[in-house]
C-alpha cells in the first residue's frame, strides 16, 4: 500500500513537478498547474479525472475512488491509498493527472509518460 512519501516521490519524478502547500496540505504541480494533492490526513489523493469518465470509475471501483462534495463541479477524483494495488498503479494514477495538467511541449518531449501497461 502506497503511503504519502510514495506519491510525493512517485509526483516529483514526473518532468517539471514541483511541490507547493497550499489549503494547508501538498500540492503537486507541472508547470504551474496543479494535478495532485495529498489532502485530509494524508490517506487519499485528489487527481484530475475528466468528469465523464469519474462516474465510471467511482461506480466501478467505489473502495478506491469516490467524489468529494466540494469537488463535485470539477474534474477531480479521490482516491484512498490504501486501495491502490501498489507503485505501478500508483504512478499510473499521478501520471494520467500529469498528462492532463502538462503543457503540450512536456507532452510533446514524454510521449510515452505513463501510458497503461499492457
Amino acid at each position: 500500500m502506497p503511503d504519502a512519501e510514495d506519491v510525493r516521490r512517485v509526483a516529483l519524478s514526473l518532468p517539471d513537478t514541483t511541490e507547493k502547500i497550499a489549503w494547508s496540505m501538498p500540492t503537486f504541480r507541472v508547470a504551474g498547474k496543479m494535478f495532485a494533492t495529498l489532502p485530509e490526513d494524508e490517506t487519499s489523493i485528489a487527481v484530475r479525472c475528466p468528469k465523464e469518465e469519474r462516474d465510471e470509475l467511482v461506480l466501478a471501483e467505489p473502495g478506491k475512488f469516490w467524489i468529494a462534495d466540494h469537488e463535485a463541479q470539477f474534474a477531480w477524483v479521490r482516491a484512498r491509498l490504501a486501495a491502490i494495488e501498489g507503485e505501478d498503479e500508483l504512478r499510473d494514477i499521478l501520471a494520467d493527472s500529469w498528462r492532463q495538467a502538462a503543457p503540450s511541449r512536456l507532452l510533446d518531449a514524454y510521449p510515452e509518460l505513463g501510458l497503461p501497461r499492457e
